[in-house]
């Protein structure tokens, strides 16, 4: 409401409605070639939306079954592992034909002695005594550890590597580690990317940005981002997780954080979804947040982010790790950098050249789900296990 010259009240309407007049009022010009805007962002979105579907039904991979029971003993570490328990979990429900479902609070050598399963297969186990591990190898039941956070807590699991019959990594340079340790069977097995959350999505305008960085403000990650704050700012940028207080110009790049929370899978995907860029940037082996590395072993090997950024069809820019083209050719299903200012420069690049960015994140999209998802790695962990029973 306003007030008139002669102090009596005029009514004018809600905000709302006083928007709307507003807009009213905008030259025909302007209306139109904002409707124009509009229609196009949404052709350009529906006709890439449409590659990425081709290309899904083109690349999906059903992963074989096999006739075995496994006791499957989940983290119960809360998040961000309830995501990865639920991933591998409904996976090997797919690909077995009886799956068992425990978790590390429950008594599982009485659940294995009376189920009798197949195998038990142990994720993370870093709070599952190996008391209980030895107590199910004398049952006769073979055991199997998938290790998910190598080589950062390597001074906890070379004490419990040996008290299991299989030993899986995500880390390349963690096998010999193990192998020393007297594990015949140790074997390297990245994580993976559960194609029914990490996909091409239509993400809703408001989280549509140039670029986004999902992961915790480890010091060395800090180091770096405090050295591209000048120039993050001028771009549109989102960056999640714990700690990125700790950014010496915090208070500038405020607006663009979400700090101190955790993304589940759903978000996260539509995060890296509405995202023209995603920067990948893994954890160094020495910083010493949360790191039981007294070994100083290194990590060459890519993070579980390298392949859910991917699957999304969206670019990935991703610091350098010695065994990444094992797994995607820079340049051709990603690309790479390896200073602040190569990644400034490469995501200017790419911004300016719309074209070429949609190309490499097609074919990194493509070759995640024809070669990197749970179900490729558990095919592979069953065959290592059961090579005589693959139906």
């Amino acid at each position: 409401m306003a007030v008139n010259l002669r102090g009596k009240v005029r009514r004018t309407g809600s905000a709302k409605e006083t928007a709307g007049r507003r807009g009213a009022m905008l030259p025909a010009r302007d209306v139109q070639r904002s409707r124009q805007a509009g229609f196009n962002a949404g052709l350009e979105h529906g006709r890439w939306y449409g590659k990425c579907q081709v290309g899904l039904d083109k690349s999906a991979f059903k992963p074989p079954v096999f006739p075995i029971h496994v006791l499957f003993v989940a983290t119960a570490k809360g998040y961000p592992y309830s995501p990865l328990d639920a991933a591998i979990s409904g996976t090997l429900r797919s690909m077995t034909a009886q799956l068992s479902m425990t978790d590390t609070h429950q008594p599982v050598v009485q659940q294995a002695k009376s189920l009798r399963p197949d195998a038990v297969i142990v994720l993370d186990g870093l709070q599952f005594p190996v008391e209980q591990v030895d107590a199910i190898r004398a049952l006769g039941i073979p055991t199997a550890i998938w290790f998910t956070d190598d080589p950062y807590y390597s001074d906890i699991t070379k004490v419990l590597a040996p008290h299991y019959d299989y030993v899986f990594t995500l880390e390349k340079n963690a096998v010999e580690l193990y192998q020393s340790m007297g594990c015949a069977n140790a074997h390297y097995l990245p994580l993976g990317v559960n194609p029914a959350e990490f996909r091409p999505r239509n993400p809703e305008l408001a989280k549509r940005r140039e670029v986004c960085f999902i992961g915790s403000a480890y010091h060395k990650r800090v180091e770096f981002f405090n050295e591209i704050t000048p120039y993050l700012l001028k771009r549109s940028v989102f960056i999640s997780g714990l700690w990125w207080d700790r950014l010496r110009d915090y208070k500038r790049l405020k607006s663009q954080i979400r700090s101190g929370k955790w993304m589940g899978p759903a978000e996260t995907a539509a995060t890296y979804n509405g995202a023209k860029i995603v920067i990948n940037m893994h954890r160094a082996h020495d910083d010493h947040s949360f790191n039981y590395n007294s070994a100083g072993l290194t990590a060459v090997s890519p993070n579980p982010r390298t392949f859910e950024i991917s699957a999304c069809g969206t670019l990935q820019l991703t610091d350098i790790r010695n065994d990444l083209p094992r797994f995607y050719k820079p340049g051709v299903d990603l690309d790479t950098f390896a200073s602040a200012r190569e990644l400034i420069d490469k995501i200017d690049y790419y911004l300016a050249h719309e074209e070429q960015r949609q190309e490499i994140a097609l074919r990194g999209m493509y070759r995640t789900m024809r070669e990197h998802t749970y179900g490729h790695r558990l095919t592979d962990m069953l065959t290592v296990m059961f090579p005589s029973r693959l139906s």
